[in-house]
């Protein structure tokens, strides 16, 4: 799914903004026939959580109604017009004009629909109805835990239009999608390009990659609905987080010699393989040092927030961070982008998490996995960041995972094979998908969860385990999550649980460890900043204290550490 784009071809209205708002705690809009135009509506901005924006009804997760008016410009009506959501969690129904367009089931990745013929003159009604009621069908599922909201995972389940919501036009057999893989041949970059256009046709492409001192070119035709084609790139600047080189492909689409479509993305040239007990970026030896994040900030909640994707990357840059996973969904398309051009490596992880595999359930979920990464590859698949799919995390221990996961894992190969694939388990020492998954991901948090207050004693419980889950597979391992909740300016001589010097000591003792075992390849401190959660007896305040840095980006003393240690590192 390519990113809309404005060109000469193609154009595009965000309706990002003021919309307006109900909630439907009768759950009676659909009856009372809401998705003509509600009344008794109150402003709220999009995107954006609703949970926050309001004084009160945080907790309420839905169902909820939104409805805005626009209209398109006369030089559109020539074109394919669509209408996507960046992303809506969790269960939407989109209405134009008072009729159904469409459902979507998840967040976090986007979804769209073909308007054309759906268009009138003048203005045209939009309603949403957003459902972000916590169930165990769901995935992630919900109503598992004794907190409040009832989540089976660890976060606060924000509803709302999270995303921009895009009204964009294609022009008609023109690009619908671009793929493109790279591999390195000494100095020579190989960029092989897949185009698929609408429908079949005869036509012709002009490509063009420039940057970094090249500039290649080639036309091809086509007869029929895709071409690929291989450009070759002399003394090619390879991609890496030292040197985020970025090249431009431009796709032109003719017919008949003129011009009708052309789609441009930046690409970076870059290999990233297994090989024994190491990963290898462009063919050398690479070690991760980075965090697990959550998409999270006071008012927004998990809405999109440009300043604030830059204030993330700022501070992961001032720390010495060369990666991160996006726990435990898929971030924003925007938040990508930056990491191809600041050059972070991207562990892209689906929404799975919290998998039960429960009888009533599986079927389900395994169907909602299936969708959730055929979205993921292909939104994220042109990114040189991205060098992992995570399939999902902590997925509780079954005997049912191994033939679940194993149906992931070939479904992705078949739309990826250039990339490595993990499942980001708690312990990992009898995590079946661990024997066909290249990378290992393991969480572990011994000297807070168990062996509280006793961090040496934790440390051997680390170590052991890790010998344990390296032995069994033989294969590189990530500690893809550690840490300690802290309260900020919570101090305590000796270092103490909830104290910022308990942090810190902890964090150094993991990193001494995994630094030790010639097998582990990174290390993921949880989490880059507090977020927030569900209300329980473990969350003071509703909220997860393992953040280096606040909710609102301020330092603790393990920043600080960090910064020292990794920016010191020879890894």
């Amino acid at each position: 799914m390519l990113y809309p784009q404005r060109n000469k071809y193609r154009d595009l209205i965000d309706l990002s903004g003021f919309w307006d708002f109900r909630f439907d705690f009768k759950d009676e809009g659909l009856d009372n026939g809401w998705m003509n135009g509600f009344e008794k509506a109150e402003p709220i901005a999009v995107p954006a959580s609703w949970n926050d924006q309001f004084a009160e009804n945080r907790d309420f997760l839905g169902p909820a109604w939104y409805q805005i008016e626009f209209s398109i410009p006369d030089n559109w009506k020539q074109n394919d017009v669509r209408l996507r959501f960046g992303s809506v969690n969790y269960l939407t129904d989109v209405f134009l004009n008072g009729e159904k367009i469409g459902s979507h089931e998840g967040g976090h990745l986007p979804f769209e629909f073909d308007i054309t013929t759906r268009l009138i003159e003048g203005n045209n009604h939009l309603t949403v109805r957003v459902d972000g009621n916590l169930e165990n069908y769901h995935l992630p599922p919900g109503k598992m835990r004794m907190n409040f909201p009832p989540t089976n995972f660890d976060f606060y389940p924000f509803c709302g239009i999270h995303r921009p919501v895009l009204l964009y036009t294609v022009p008609k057999n023109g690009i619908e999608d671009i793929t493109v893989k790279t591999e390195i041949s000494g100095t020579i970059g190989k960029v092989i390009v897949r185009i698929d256009l609408m429908n079949e046709s005869t036509n012709q492409a002009f490509l063009r990659l420039s940057g970094n001192g090249n500039d290649v070119s080639c036309e091809l035709a086509i007869d029929g609905s895709s071409i690929e084609t291989i450009l070759d790139v002399p003394d090619a600047q390879f991609w890496s987080p030292e040197n985020p080189s970025l090249y431009d492909l431009c796709v032109d689409i003719l017919q008949e010699g003129v011009k009708f479509d052309s789609y441009s993305l930046k690409i970076g040239i870059r290999t990233f393989e297994v090989r024994g007990d190491k990963i290898y970026l462009n063919g050398k030896p690479y070690y991760l040092k980075g965090f697990g994040r959550h998409e999270d900030f006071p008012v927004v909640g998990r809405g999109y927030l440009p300043a604030l994707i830059i204030k993330d990357y700022s501070l992961m840059k001032w720390i010495g961070a060369n990666s991160f996973r996006t726990s435990h969904y898929p971030y924003s398309e925007q938040m990508m982008d930056l990491a191809d051009r600041l050059g972070f490596l991207v562990i892209d992880e689906t929404p799975a998490v919290g998998l039960t595999f429960k009888n009533e359930v599986i079927e389900h979920h395994l169907e909602l996995c299936k969708q959730y990464l055929r979205d993921l590859i292909n939104r994220d698949k042109n990114h040189p960041s991205v060098i992992m799919w995570s399939l999902a995390n902590e997925p509780i221990r079954s005997i049912k995972s191994k033939a679940f996961f194993k149906e992931l894992y070939d479904l992705a190969k078949s739309i990826d094979h250039t990339r490595l694939i993990t499942v980001v388990n708690m312990k990992g020492i009898i995590e079946g998908a661990f024997e066909f998954c290249e990378i290992l991901c393991v969480n572990r948090y011994p000297g807070w969860y168990e062996h509280q207050g006793q961090i040496d004693e934790g440390i051997k419980n680390l170590s052991q385990n890790l010998d344990d889950v390296y032995e069994k597979y033989k294969k590189p391992v990530i500690l893809s999550e550690f840490g300690a909740d802290t309260i900020p300016g919570c101090h305590a001589p000796p270092p103490e649980m909830f104290s910022e010097e308990y942090q810190v000591e902890f964090i150094k003792k993991f990193i001494e460890t995994v630094r030790a075992k010639d097998y582990i390849v990174g290390e993921h401190v949880w989490n880059l900043c507090d977020f927030k959660t569900s209300q329980g007896i473990m969350r003071v305040g509703g909220m997860n204290l393992k953040g280096v840095f606040t909710r609102d980006r301020r330092p603790k003393m393990a920043a600080h550490f960090l910064k020292e240690t990794w920016h010191d590192s020879k890894k």
